[in-house]
């Protein structure tokens, strides 16, 4: 049976290949992204998908997300947060009140909101899965990212507690924390590091790779793969758990 299915941030990289794979299941799939031109991209290769133009920092972008969808797809079944940014890179002492308030608006606050939009329906359906992306970099802690860490540990907070409260009403809740992307994000990261010490990127990546237990970087598949399963009837007991999928990320600089 087809489910009704959400994706924040799904207009490219884990985002995309997760809600293709969820339209390819034979769900509707409704999707949204601040980028209008990707969003336009994998709309314009998914007809049967639907999608729209929205920050989810900013609350009222993130209702006209909900209003669009609800109106075709009714109750959601399937929520996936998956947006987020990457917050300032600063010692403690100099991050702004206004970097540090945008980071916790896009990566926790736009959470809970989406969060609170669809729970309601996922009550009424009586139950429903919840995928909340996190970070493996609350296990290895990051220097100059506190803002980032901190909104992803509270990330996992809400996680938990979520999963607690809406157990009883069949309605799962998880997080994905993931570790090495082998998307366009990191390959720039690698590419800016490589600027910066002189060094090849080639090394630089060797750099990140020596700190995972399995020396292997995670595909957009890999994710979209556990994130499919917790959505799926495979994964009707697993709740309120925090999911690497990483290759067991060590350490990072």
């Amino acid at each position: 049976m087809a489910k009704s299915v959400l994706v924040t941030g799904g207009g490219d990289s884990v985002g995309r290949v997760m809600a293709e794979r969820f339209l390819a299941r034979g769900d509707n799939v409704h999707i949204c992204d601040v980028r209008a031109d990707a969003l336009a991209a994998t709309l314009a290769a998914n007809p049967a998908m639907r999608g729209t133009p929205a920050d989810v920092g900013k609350p009222a972008e993130l209702a006209r997300v909900f209003e669009d969808a609800t109106s075709w797809l009714g109750d959601i079944a399937v929520l996936v947060n998956n947006v987020g940014i990457g917050g300032p890179r600063a010692a403690i002492e100099d991050i702004t009140l206004e970097d540090w308030d945008r980071t916790f608006a896009v990566n926790v606050t736009a959470m809970l909101h989406a969060m609170q939009r669809v729970i309601p329906g996922m009550k009424r359906l009586g139950g429903g899965a919840i995928v909340n992306f996190s970070t493996g970099s609350t296990r290895t802690r990051l220097p100059n990212r506190t803002a980032y860490v901190a909104s992803k540990y509270a990330v996992e907070g809400l996680t938990l507690n979520a999963a607690r409260e809406l157990g009883p009403h069949g309605i799962r809740v998880n997080a994905i924390l993931p570790g090495m992307i082998d998307n366009a994000r990191m390959q720039g990261i690698i590419a800016a590091k490589s600027r910066e010490s002189g060094r090849s990127e080639q090394s630089i990546e060797a750099d990140y790779l020596r700190y995972i237990s399995l020396r292997q970087k995670t595909q957009p598949d890999d994710l979209a793969n556990m994130v499919l399963f917790l959505a799926s009837d495979a994964g009707r007991l697993v709740t309120g758990e925090l999911i690497a999928v990483s290759g067991n990320l060590e350490w990072e600089d």
